[in-house]
């Protein structure tokens, strides 16, 4: 069975629908997970997705979090949140949302940003990262496929930031956020890397300001974490440089992972 996955940081999916729209028509991706939706559960737009073949899970929570999971091939046992997750000052986030899709287990995540790490925000995130950890242990448990995609907030070496001497007082690079990254790799999942496109080294974000994009200040703090299963079944992986570009963008370029199981 040949099967696309896919994940995106669409930076609120109402303004960006049309474009993922048309990357759905293009890309055909058979699941395909989303962060950063910035509406409710209630209010995301499904109806022109589900025309296309998908079934749709969203949670949002009307702030600037929400996740999603759409899938041609079935959306099974469907759970939002991870069990016993902080949320901040007092409020919960809606950051976590799983579900199997055609025997392959997946969990959209967006990860808390952080903010600066004298912030509180950045406690929440280790704390968050805490429970991400104890999730993936009792998934671990089972033997089928199972991938945690979405945007980490998190580059796993210097080499994934064009300049890493810009980020010396900056979260996204310290090493209780890589260590918490490391910890789920030791627990058994492994980075699905992108193969290179236009540069040597893949980003998956590019702040808008500046001219980031084309000039390739970027960061890749999305990923695609695997267990051996998934791992084993991947036959490419790249980032979809062009879906950053155009009119309106999110500031991510999705990631697409093949998969021959």
């Amino acid at each position: 069975m040949t099967v696309r996955v896919a994940t995106w940081n669409v930076n609120s999916i109402v303004p960006r629908l049309p474009r993922v729209l048309d990357w759905l028509d293009t890309t055909a991706p058979d699941v395909l997970c989303l962060q950063e939706l910035k509406n409710t559960t209630e209010a995301f737009p499904a109806d022109e997705i589900t025309a296309r073949g998908y079934e749709v899970a969203a949670y949002g929570l009307g702030r600037w979090n929400g996740v999603a999971i759409l899938s041609k091939i079935g959306l099974d046992d469907v759970v939002r949140g991870l069990p016993g997750e902080p949320g901040f000052d007092g409020q919960a986030e809606a950051r976590a949302i799983g579900a199997t899709c055609g025997g392959i287990r997946v969990w959209s995540v967006y990860v808390p940003n952080g903010r600066e790490p004298e912030n509180p925000h950045y406690a929440y995130k280790l704390e968050w990262f805490e429970k991400l950890g104890d999730l993936v242990g009792e998934e671990l448990r089972h033997a089928r496929p199972f991938a945690v995609l979405g945007d980490f907030n998190v580059a796993p070496t210097d080499e994934d930031v064009w300049d890493i001497s810009l980020f010396a007082e900056s979260t996204h690079v310290t090493e209780p956020e890589r260590a918490a990254l490391k910890k789920l790799r030791d627990a058994g999942l492994s980075d699905v890397f992108p193969r290179p496109l236009k540069y040597d080294h893949p980003f998956t974000y590019w702040d808008y300001r500046g001219g980031n994009f084309p000039n390739n200040k970027g960061m890749r703090i999305d990923l695609v974490y695997g267990n051996e299963v998934f791992a084993k079944a991947v036959t490419d992986s790249y980032v979809d440089r062009e879906a950053r570009k155009g009119k309106q963008p999110s500031d991510h370029a999705p990631i697409v992972v093949d998969l021959e199981l």
